[in-house]
């Protein structure tokens, strides 16, 4: 008898609403919301279900439209202080994207930096790439450079490492060392693979510390270099290979390519 043919692992099955995000069709909430309207036909039949499962090769259809998935853009910017990581603000103060005329349409901020922080902050408009980046599964280490108020004990450094503990639990750097310079003495760097609202300066000020200066410079191994602030640029698909991002786990075969 002959050996029937091998098959490959079954193609992978999605919630319609992920499948959709992998479109650019914007939040898990308005994806949510177009399905529900059935305004979306999965091969040719309408899904009011945004968890129903498809095939990743299914032919989706939005308003009679089919959907294509457009081409991932990533964009690095140097933030200023000073301004707000959203599209607008009822208040009318400046937000990030105000920084990024003449870059892509359609792009979202990958976490955010506060109003008083500058440095890498991420935009992209495959939102799960976003959601890989911000998991904090995914241990993606974020690079802080500190300037306290004044210079930090070895105790203090010390504390920092072992870990502190802070309203919304425990929190420990993965590495803490002083800058190197003569006119670098309050300055140290911090390094975390979470991103908590304003943690580096709680843990700072757990540990009896004062933030005057605080500057993201690297995610993973991704770092701003000479990029000046309030400037963006577009990176390379290789340069995401420096995110350091654990390849997501594909069931029966081989992890595929970072998308």
């Amino acid at each position: 008898m002959p050996t029937p043919p091998r098959r490959g692992p079954a193609p992978a099955r999605k919630d319609l609403v992920r499948l959709l995000l992998r479109y650019g069709v914007g939040s898990r909430a308005q994806a949510r919301e177009l399905v529900l309207a059935g305004r979306v036909r999965v091969d040719g039949r309408v899904c009011t279900d945004p968890h129903e499962r498809f095939d990743e090769r299914s032919r989706i259809e939005i308003d009679g439209q089919r959907a294509e998935q457009p081409e991932r853009v990533v964009v690095m910017l140097n933030k200023p202080v000073g301004c707000l990581t959203t599209a607008r603000d009822p208040a009318g103060r400046p937000t990030v994207f105000a920084y990024l005329a003449g870059a892509p349409s359609g792009l979202r901020a990958v976490g955010r930096l506060d109003l008083d922080t500058s440095g890498l902050l991420l935009f992209t408009n495959d939102t799960l790439l976003a959601a890989r980046i911000s998991d904090p599964s995914s241990h993606v280490a974020k690079h802080y450079e500190v300037r306290t108020r004044a210079r930090l004990s070895d105790t203090q450094l010390a504390e920092l490492r072992t870990g502190v503990q802070l309203s919304d639990g425990p929190a420990r750097a993965l590495r803490v060392e002083r800058c190197i310079g003569a006119q670098r003495g309050r300055w140290i760097e911090l390094s975390l693979d979470e991103g908590r609202n304003r943690e580096v300066r709680r843990m700072v000020h757990t540990v009896g510390g004062d933030v005057r200066e605080l500057r993201r410079v690297a995610i993973g191994a991704l770092r701003l270099d000479d990029l000046q602030s309030g400037q963006w640029r577009a990176l390379a698909e290789s340069e995401l290979q420096l995110l350091g991002l654990p390849a997501p786990a594909r069931r029966g075969g081989a992890a595929p390519p970072l998308r």
